[in-house]
């Protein structure tokens, strides 16, 4: 099986401008490609998983990826698949994104010297002189066309802002400057992208005559078609700092039974004959997948160090009901109390296990709340310091969520 064989078995092909060519490309390992990632955050988070996975397995078959960090373009922000403008962000806190970008990104592509490159759109577009802009670049665009797009068409009713509208014809000058300064032949992106690749593609072809290509793949999308990486406290990020490498390890063994197969092939390198062996299973049995995907994906991520600890803990606290030291924690100061006392729904908000009073009056008032295998019954139950002293209280939300609370 060719590279692109596989990437097509896997699903994660979702659109290319040239399938023959592009496979051939990919298979020879010539493909010079990049990635975009625009730094509107101080973490990647699971949504960029797909990118990071798919510059991997293109290094591995002797391509070389380029990832390219859009210190310009957040400047302004893509309009693609959002409903409303972006907040606009300073120099400084982009430039602090990129650096956490960079450090993440490293654990999971090769990025030693001659096997890839990381690059910064605000090198060349933050100084750029606007009338020769247009003239340069603004010249090879339709309006007809652009607002044809997908990524344009979702967003004209609510308004469109000039400086979004800007958006396409700087990614697609962003693809001309790595095809002329790096024979970048090959951009890559999610299919909420494939309007603004084809805008590159079209500019190198009218400035130089050059023929390039484009493929997008997959979004990483439940079953029900919602996107991944969203859970009660919020996104699921890659920095250990934000998502604990234990919380990651459980958001994916909770994947849905409908999800478990399709994340393999996706977010894994193991391989797809080895996956085929899970396709069968059901219900229970399908624990077995999702803690082989929880750990792999883990182990790419966070290294093997932490997914050997996240599974230990796992074990541990299923099995046991145990206090190990890799639980998700929270640590209270004795402010936090109120006469030395807290109450359950302030406990549950301030471990994040929560997001408002309300809600955790209805887990509660649903039995999904338990302390020290104790269901709470009420939410007027308080905990003392003395209870919080020492190695503090389990509590554990539904029948899979474990979370420890202590006193500093």
């Amino acid at each position: 099986m060719t590279l692109y064989e596989e990437l097509v078995a896997r699903g994660l092909v979702a659109q290319a401008t040239n399938e023959e060519e592009i496979s051939e490309l990919i298979n020879s390992g010539k493909a010079v490609f990049y990635i975009g990632f625009d730094p509107t955050a101080d973490s990647l988070h699971i949504g960029h998983l797909m990118q990071l996975i798919i510059m991997r397995h293109l290094q591995r078959a002797g391509n070389k990826p380029i990832a390219l960090l859009g210190g310009g373009t957040a400047m302004i922000g893509d309009p693609s698949g959002k409903t409303d403008m972006r907040k606009m962000m300073t120099v400084e806190t982009i430039q602090h994104n990129a650096d956490c970008f960079r450090k993440q990104m490293s654990k999971i592509v090769d990025f030693s010297e001659g096997n890839a490159i990381m690059v910064n759109n605000a090198d060349w577009l933050l100084d750029l002189n606007y009338v020769e802009f247009l003239r340069e670049v603004g010249v090879h665009f339709s309006v007809n066309r652009m607002l044809s797009a997908e990524c344009f068409k979702s967003r004209l009713e609510r308004g469109l802002s000039f400086l979004e509208f800007n958006y396409m014809l700087m990614q697609g000058y962003d693809y001309y400057v790595l095809n002329q300064e790096y024979g970048v032949n090959l951009q890559c992106g999610g299919d909420d992208q494939w309007s603004n690749i084809l805008g590159g593609i079209d500019l190198i072809r009218r400035k130089t005559g050059k023929t390039v290509y484009g493929i997008t793949f997959t979004l990483l999308l439940t079953s029900d078609g919602k996107k991944m990486g969203k859970t009660e406290k919020g996104a699921v990020w890659l920095d250990p700092e934000k998502t604990s490498p234990y919380d990651f390890y459980q958001y994916w063994r909770n994947v849905a039974d409908a999800d478990v197969i399709n994340c393999l092939k996706l977010v894994t390198f193991l391989p797809l004959e080895e996956i085929k062996k899970y396709e069968s299973l059901e219900g229970a049995e399908l624990n077995s997948a999702k803690e082989l995907l929880a750990y792999e994906v883990t182990k790419i991520v966070h290294g093997k160090e932490a997914a050997d600890d996240a599974l230990s803990a796992a074990k541990a606290i299923f099995s046991q009901g145990s206090t190990d030291s890799n639980m998700p924690e929270t640590v209270l100061s004795t402010e936090e109390l109120v006469d030395g006392e807290i109450a359950i729904s302030d406990l549950l908000i301030k471990a994040g296990i929560v997001g408002s009073k309300g809600e955790a009056r209805r887990l509660v008032d649903q039995g999904g709340i338990s302390v020290n295998d104790e269901k709470v019954a009420t939410v007027t139950v308080r905990f003392t310091d003395t209870q919080l002293s020492g190695d503090g209280i389990v509590v554990r939300k539904g029948k899979k969520v474990y979370h420890r609370i202590r006193l500093g």
